[in-house]
């Protein structure tokens, strides 16, 4: 009968289940961890914290606290300030 024969039970069954639906879990969280820790997406590779002024500028218009106008006008002063 070997292994079936001495009976897992339901304890064993479910046991046994929780451990494959964990293990799948880790596997799933460990490679979105992958993908989001290498800048997929679009997201820089910059440490949290070291936004660039022009980073700063791109929010503010993206959340719409200035209009386009200003966007240009401001991120052609950053640009004249670098050189």
């Amino acid at each position: 009968m070997g292994w079936y024969g001495n009976g897992v039970g339901w304890v064993g069954w479910i046991t046994m289940t929780l451990l494959m639906v964990s293990f799948w879990a880790v596997v799933v969280f460990a490679v979105i961890a992958m993908f989001r820790g290498s800048g997929a997406g679009g997201q820089s590779s910059r440490p949290l914290g070291q936004r660039t002024p022009m980073d700063v500028l791109e929010e503010r218009f993206a959340r719409g606290e200035i209009d386009a106008e200003e966007l240009r006008t401001r991120a052609e002063i950053l640009r004249h300030k670098d050189r």
